[in-house]
């Protein structure tokens, strides 16, 4: 959204139309010096490729419609099919948003594609309170909704890495919902497929899931993924103890409390500290998505703070 604002463009424009995104993406990266740009818009596409209803708003993202979902009648997952990227509309639009950025951009900037993870895209087909209670249930048909989404989410991945992505995010903000029983027994098993099967390609990988991922932080640094990123809600210092030095952690200040509402000095000492606690291979970034109503002061901040204190090779946006 404050991309899309940036450009003076409605969120509907941007999360339907590839060049309203690329060129908000584009101008966002280019006035602040940021060293990418991201293909996603909301976690839809996928969900409404495979038939869900979806509810579209003027100015703020598209979103599931929880009282009818596709998979409310459990039944249809049976003769559910795949859906072609290359033909399904909001895929296809995400896929030329890809392949638009890297035609603009080259390798001047990272290209980030992106795929909704196992847990919330099950949670999007079915609804999050029916698959909350499936989990205990019946477990059988989670096994087979999340093999059904692995399969439909590499498929997307592969279409977009084909058009110029040179990362793959995945977010799996449902999967901070359950426990760790759960998560180690459901979720976690079907999360490593699909990073492996990326991995295998060649492709590096970023993984986000929102809220507080404290109890599960150890699994989440098991997958391996090339770069994990923490909501606020998940110290960086344990993130570090208990995924180990190798892992690059991303993140992670509050979003609204500390970089839209602080100020410049705020936002550069707390940058700072989640640096003191990730050591190296860190990342800065805010825990999630950068409010709309950010002052760019405050962004400019943060991003001063990653300049100063980049490799030396990095530190140079021009040879960022």
């Amino acid at each position: 959204m404050f991309a899309a604002d940036h450009i003076g463009a409605k969120y509907f424009e941007y999360a339907t139309h590839y060049r309203v995104q690329t060129e908000a993406q584009i101008q966002v990266a280019t006035h602040f010096g940021i060293d990418y740009v991201s293909a996603i818009s909301d976690p839809c596409c996928e969900a409404s490729a495979a038939g869900a209803t979806i509810k579209f708003f003027p100015d703020q993202p598209p979103a599931i419609d929880e009282d009818n979902a596709l998979l409310k009648d459990k039944g249809k997952l049976a003769n559910l099919t795949v859906p072609d990227p290359a033909i399904s509309e909001r895929m296809h639009n995400r896929g030329q948003a890809v392949r638009m950025m890297k035609q603009q951009v080259g390798d001047e900037k990272v290209v980030e594609g992106w795929i909704e993870g196992p847990c919330a895209e099950a949670a999007d087909l079915r609804g999050i309170n029916n698959l909350m209670l499936d989990f205990y249930d019946d477990p059988i048909f989670v096994r087979d909704l999340f093999g059904f989404v692995i399969r439909m989410g590499l498929d997307f991945a592969f279409y977009q890495l084909e058009l110029g992505a040179d990362l793959i995010g995945i977010g799996d903000a449902a999967a901070s919902l359950v426990g760790p029983r759960i998560y180690e027994e459901f979720v976690w098993p079907y999360q490593k497929k699909m990073v492996d099967e990326l991995h295998a390609r060649g492709v590096r990988t970023r993984l986000h899931i929102c809220g507080n991922t404290r109890p599960i932080l150890e699994r989440m640094g098991a997958l391996h993924c090339s770069i994990v990123e923490l909501d606020s809600l998940s110290p960086v210092s344990e993130g570090r103890a208990k995924m180990g030095p190798a892992q690059v952690i991303l993140g992670n200040i509050d979003p609204v409390r500390v970089l839209r509402d602080g100020t410049p000095d705020s936002v550069y000492a707390a940058v700072g500290e989640c640096h003191r606690q990730a050591g190296e291979r860190f990342m800065v970034g805010a825990g999630c998505e950068v409010p709309r109503d950010t002052p760019v002061e405050n962004l400019h901040a943060m991003i001063r703070y990653a300049r100063e204190h980049a490799p030396h090779q990095f530190a140079d946006p021009d040879a960022a």
